[in-house]
């Protein structure tokens, strides 16, 4: 709300995001983020904008009930319902999901965001992302499956040591009784996941959702029939993919030779 407010009296006043940000001492992407909700307001932001465009104090009082969050506005649905959830079960592609992302691996995939983003925005999503990992803790526990692709466990983020440390952490974390990873073997040549990653959700209330997350934000699958076939087509990849206890061989194969 506060993006919004900061837009709508920017755009009043005829000015652009570079020509407040040098008011301001941001450039013209950060004022981009603050305006779309992905970054906190920071320094003398509010004060300094509520002056120069000249908004009476709708920004500093804004300002003052403002919120911070550590996650964008268009993930913080997922967020609530992932916390709360009775099960969740994911499957990643591209790089080991946040559930399970050591420290050092997850600064790396936040750092190379792009534009690349300050070292602060990398600290406050490396914080909201091992905070989320709590679920993983909770009491009651949820049930949580994870499908990985192989080639992920062998991409070195971070570096090989970083790499070496997060696959010790998969294994650590498998070892949960709430908890089962399962690798889908490079050897496969055809699996009921290629459409693309997603995270299926059931709630306290018995309700079933999917999240499919992209680039640049993420939707809810709801209704049936669709949302029956995501849950559906995920089974199959369960029983396309290693077994957990192969899985874990193998992700302890790749550990010990790097």
């Amino acid at each position: 709300m506060f993006g919004a407010l900061l837009r709508f009296f920017r755009e009043r006043a005829g000015m652009t995001q570079e020509g407040l940000g040098k008011y301001v001492g941001y450039s013209k992407s950060q004022v981009a983020m603050v305006e779309r909700g992905e970054r906190a307001p920071k320094g003398k932001l509010v004060e300094i904008s509520d002056e120069v465009l000249g908004a009476q104090g709708a920004l500093t009082a804004a300002g003052v009930k403002l919120r911070p969050s550590r996650f964008a506005e268009w993930f913080e649905d997922y967020v609530e319902l992932e916390a709360k959830a009775t099960a969740i079960y994911m499957y990643a592609n591209h790089v080991i999901p946040g559930l399970l992302q050591t420290e050092a691996y997850g600064r790396a995939i936040i750092g190379a965001g792009c534009p690349p983003p300050e070292d602060d925005e990398i600290e406050d999503k490396l914080a909201g992302r091992l905070d989320r990992q709590r679920v993983l803790q909770r009491r009651p526990a949820p049930i949580v499956g994870f499908v990985l692709e192989e080639h992920i466990l062998k991409r070195p983020l971070g570096g090989k040591q970083a790499l070496k440390e997060q696959l010790n952490h998969l294994l650590t974390v498998g070892q949960r009784r709430n908890v089962e990873i399962q690798v889908m073997p490079a050897s496969r040549e055809v699996h009921a996941g290629l459409n693309g990653p997603m995270i299926l959700l059931e709630t306290h209330e018995n309700k079933r959702v999917v999240y499919i997350d992209g680039p640049s934000g993420g939707y809810f699958v709801r209704e049936h029939p669709e949302l029956g076939g995501l849950f559906a087509r995920y089974g199959i990849l369960r029983a396309q993919a290693l077994t957990p206890d192969e899985s874990t061989e193998l992700i302890d194969k790749v550990a010990r030779e790097l």
